[in-house]
């Protein structure tokens, strides 16, 4: 994926608007994670990577190379690791960008750039202070600079539902003239409904010159909740690439969900016609797994995959699913990868079964990271009669590698007091031999154990983000302990798992501290560069 290997004069792909197949571009690691909360780490963005070529997807958006160094490296990370799927960088219409998206995907097997650049009025005014005739130049020089890169080229007009449709065909066959291989229409806002997206793809399909050339694209945002429904409207109108994300995260009120797509073009394939490369039975344990690497919950009425989209409590409806389940289903659990049937693991469990159900939830671990879970599993049943499936997905994460050392927990104990204070002792082993122990008096036990362990290691932070979600039901449920604190001008994050609050919330504590002082000594220049954030 450079001047010299790519091949800039490969002709686009023709493309047939009958055409039967729909291309499924996932953007969770991209528009996806860029939302509040939604934050993931490197390891954890090529795990739900790895997870979603699994799953079928055909372009992978990795990320915004140009934003960070961690973004740049995930992105390469991702292109080194993908075989089947298309890995596509983000990058504005700008020099820069384009070239700092080319070297992020130079050892991707598959490789697209994805340009964009707002083209409606609004925007044109009071964002790019550009007039149409600079906007049209920008991109055609910006798609053509990107060809010399990449043959696969994907040209977005942002807030294109809110562009005169005369100048947007004028945009988009100056981008196929250009090079570009898909256009992509996106309802940047959420504003706009599906007659009005039908009608729009209606007209540039019968008006952009040699439309056949390209692929058109339809990206849907869900401010007054109709992403799904004009995401699919766009692809009745001829459409052929829809971009979405697992569990329509993303943006303020998100994005169109991957899931409710897919399966609403299968269950209406009569309807539709139309077809999809994913594997549907992989789309319950894909979306488990994105709830796990960020720690945002489904709700449980989610379309698909929430916890009571195969529900019934209702009487009648439970007497017409005796009856016949088609009453008031209309697509089977097992199509979206959902069991009917628990397999019930607990201290007596072998190895076997332990690795049976964490690949039915969509683990696929190698020998030395199975080892790793089983100790830790045999452990975990000491503790608890049964094992739950979040159970076991708490423990296939793990722990983030850079998160582990030089710092460990020897002792921990938490006081608290009448009035709502704590305190909180702890003993903390280094690498180099240092044991250190120290005490501080908080708010409450987490608040004491944090000051405890900033004492200790003699490192500042300051908590931005604190959560605790219980992985399964029952007293002796494992808490997930979620941290974000800022140090040295950027917030870090760190988790962990177990049966005590207090003692995963030391632990997360504790690995961000590792994460910290790792980087700083494995590249101390590009832990001072990671302090800033490029525009």
């Amino acid at each position: 994926m450079n001047p010299e290997t790519a091949n800039p004069n490969e002709p686009a792909e023709s493309v047939d608007s009958a055409e039967d197949r729909v291309r499924i571009f996932d953007t969770t690691l991209r528009d996806g994670e860029q939302a509040p909360g939604f934050s993931m780490d490197r390891r954890a963005k090529l795990c739900m990577a790895q997870a979603l070529e699994t799953l079928g997807v055909d372009v992978l958006e990795a990320g915004f190379p140009q934003a960070s160094p961690d973004d740049f490296a995930a992105v390469d990370e991702i292109a080194r690791t993908l075989r089947n799927t298309t890995v596509c960088a983000l990058a504005r219409c700008q020099n820069g960008d384009i070239d700092t998206a080319a070297r992020a995907l130079e050892r991707a097997h598959h490789a697209r750039i994805h340009l964009f650049l707002s083209t409606s009025p609004l925007h044109r005014e009071h964002k790019l202070g550009m007039s149409k005739s600079q906007v049209l130049e920008t991109a055609v020089a910006s798609i053509e600079r990107a060809r010399k890169y990449c043959a696969d080229v994907e040209f977005s007009a942002e807030d294109a539902l809110r562009t005169e449709p005369d100048f947007l065909v004028e945009v988009f066959s100056a981008a196929i003239a250009a090079g570009a291989t898909t256009l992509n229409a996106p309802d940047t806002v959420g504003y706009t409904t599906p007659a009005e997206m039908v009608e729009l793809f209606t007209y540039l399909r019968k008006h952009v010159r040699d439309a056949h050339k390209a692929v058109f694209s339809t990206h849907c945002h869900d401010d007054l909740g109709m992403a799904v429904a004009n995401s699919l409207a766009a692809v009745s109108a001829g459409a052929r690439q829809v971009e979405c994300t697992i569990n329509g995260i993303g943006e303020r009120a998100g994005n169109a969900a991957l899931e409710e797509i897919v399966m609403a073009l299968k269950v209406r394939a009569p309807h539709f016609g139309l077809r999809t490369h994913i594997d549907t039975r992989k789309l319950y344990p894909t979306s488990r797994l994105l709830t796990q690497v960020t720690g945002q919950a489904v709700p449980r009425n989610k379309a698909v995959v929430g916890e009571n989209a195969f529900a019934h409590e209702s009487g009648i409806h439970q007497h017409g699913m005796l009856k016949h389940r088609g009453t008031y289903e209309i697509m089977r659990p097992q199509d979206v990868g959902i069991a009917e049937t628990t397999l019930v693991l607990g201290k007596h469990s072998g190895r076997h079964a332990l690795r049976q159900r964490l690949e039915t939830l969509g683990h696929t671990l190698d020998e030395a990271a199975m080892e790793g879970i089983f100790k830790r599993f045999k452990a975990l049943a000491d503790r608890k009669r049964d094992i739950r499936d979040e159970d076991l997905e708490a423990l296939a994460l793990g722990q983030d590698p850079d998160a582990i050392g030089p710092w460990r927990i020897d002792q921990l104990n938490t006081t608290s007091h009448l009035g709502g204070s704590a305190s909180a002792t702890v003993k903390l082993c280094h690498e180099d031999g240092r044991e250190i122990g120290e005490a501080a008096i908080g708010d409450g036990p987490v608040d004491a154990v944090l000051r405890a362990i900033e004492r200790a290691t003699g490192t500042d932070m300051v908590l931005k983000r604190f959560q605790v979600r219980a992985m399964s039901e029952g007293g002796d449920a494992q808490g997930h302990a979620q941290l974000t604190a800022r140090h040295a001008q950027r917030d870090w994050n760190g988790s962990s798992v177990s049966t005590d609050i207090i003692e995963a919330t030391a632990h997360a504590a504790l690995a961000i501290v590792n994460r910290i002082e790792r980087q700083v000594s494995d590249n101390p220049a590009a832990a001072r560069m990671s302090q800033g954030v490029i525009a």
